[in-house]
């Protein structure tokens, strides 16, 4: 995908990895909001790859493609066994994390630690080039603690181009690794974006994706530039977390990461079988389990149905302008132009309430077959509150996913209560207009 990126000019937008937040229930929920967005799983480390339960760490549902597999560890041999693993589970990239910062990883000398060590970055890339036919990346900040950027990043990535890496993904910020938390490594040190575009201008052939700081599409597309132009994609990760709705409008901006086309017919999916560990109580994670620094990547479990995902043209007839409502327009220069949330506020969730509909039925499958499993809806719910953010019945929407999903016995009607509570809110004001 990355080097037809390169070839036409088109940008990929990515979700960013994010430990105890990008698990299979999140990616699940993310890809009915978004066909063309690239999904990252939270780092998982090498040695449990190797030592734990693969299904467990590993498994995911077929609906999640594009989706990436990022690993956290220092040693080649073993991040190329494990990503040898993971290539065979069907992931459409390997990704080394060079950028988290925290405690966990420090300890285990990797992470954003590898700053330091620019050949070792190295080399771990190329054992894995040789292991996988897969696209292997890698994911890095500008530097660390007294490094000078200028310096340490374009070491970095020349390294890596070396090595053979088919992407970097750049958080264009400092990484302090000791007085800052992970928390304050992400907002207090200052963002140079200036840097990582003179990088991209001094590898052309080289795709470079921006992260950091990015809390908008239009911001992205702002600061990523023209199709053609400037960086080749843009990474969000909290933003489009706590704001999931920003993911609706991902699809008129962004191309498909194009390694599996999602409008595919859901058959070609099945043939392969989903990688999908079967549910049992085991295989849920519970909070006791580890907190949010989990290097480890426990992930939770999942299952979903093969259903074309919601944003493709097969479940979307609205976006194609025939029954279900016009719910794009032609922009200025011919491309399909969505009316979302994101950018509509009330208006997007009125005219594209189908849409919505479609979510909110996908979900409640979703959840149904985890609580089947031994699972709990929250596992699946705390993941969903930030979709309808600043749209009336919002506040009420986030209370239902937020208590009601956590009573013994919740079930998938928690879910539909809460978008029934955003959508007949918005039907009930423009009634009464």
């Amino acid at each position: 995908m990355y080097s037809n990126a390169l070839r036409t000019g088109t940008k990929i937008f990515a979700t960013a990895p994010m430990i105890d937040w990008s698990d299979r229930h999140y990616r699940y929920f993310a890809r009915q909001l978004s066909k063309n967005a690239l999904l990252y799983t939270e780092m998982i480390v090498a040695d449990a790859i190797l030592r734990g339960n693969r299904d467990r760490l590993l498994g995911y549902d077929t609906v999640e493609h594009p989706l990436a597999l990022q690993l956290g560890g220092n040693d080649p041999a073993k991040l190329a066994e494990a990503a040898r693993i993971g290539a065979g589970f069907g992931y459409d990239e390997i990704n080394l994390n060079v950028g988290c910062p925290s405690d966990r990883v420090q300890s285990g000398t990797f992470g954003a630690c590898l700053m330091r060590e620019p050949q070792l970055v190295a080399d771990c890339v190329a054992a894995m080039k040789a292991a996988v036919t897969i696209p292997v990346t890698v994911k890095c900040r500008i530097g660390v603690d007294d490094q000078d950027p200028e310096i340490a990043l374009r070491d970095l990535v020349g390294r890596v181009r070396a090595a053979g890496v088919d992407a970097v993904w750049v958080h264009a910020r400092k990484a302090w690794l000791q007085g800052l938390s992970p928390k304050e490594n992400r907002d207090i040190p200052p963002l140079d974006y200036g840097l990582v575009r003179r990088l991209k201008a001094e590898n052309p052939d080289l795709f470079v994706g921006l992260n950091g700081g990015l809390h908008t599409l239009e911001q992205a597309q702002a600061e990523i530039g023209r199709p053609g132009e400037g960086l080749d994609g843009a990474m969000l990760g909290r933003a489009a977390y706590q704001d999931s709705g920003v993911l609706t409008g991902v699809d008129a901006v962004f191309a498909p990461a194009g390694i599996r086309s999602l409008e595919a017919s859901p058959s070609a999916a099945l043939a392969n079988g989903p990688r999908v560990q079967p549910f049992g109580p085991s295989s849920f994670r519970r909070e006791e389990d580890g907190g949010p620094h989990d290097a480890a990547g426990n992930l939770s479990a999942g299952v979903g149905d093969t259903r074309p995902p919601l944003g493709s043209a097969e479940a979307r007839p609205a976006e194609r302008g025939g029954e279900g409502g016009a719910a794009a327009t032609a922009g200025t220069d011919g491309s399909l132009v969505r009316h979302t949330p994101a950018s509509q506020g009330e208006a997007g969730v009125l005219s594209d309430a189908a849409f919505f509909e479609g979510v909110r039925d996908a979900m409640m499958a979703y959840a149904d077959g985890v609580i089947a499993g031994g699972g709990r809806l929250n596992h699946v719910t705390r993941h969903m509150v930030g979709l309808f953010q600043g749209v009336p019945g919002a506040r009420r929407y986030r209370q239902i996913l937020s208590a009601d999903a956590t009573r013994p016995g919740a079930g998938p009607e928690v879910i539909a209560a809460a978008f029934a509570a955003v959508l007949e809110a918005g039907a009930d004001r423009a009634a009464a207009e």
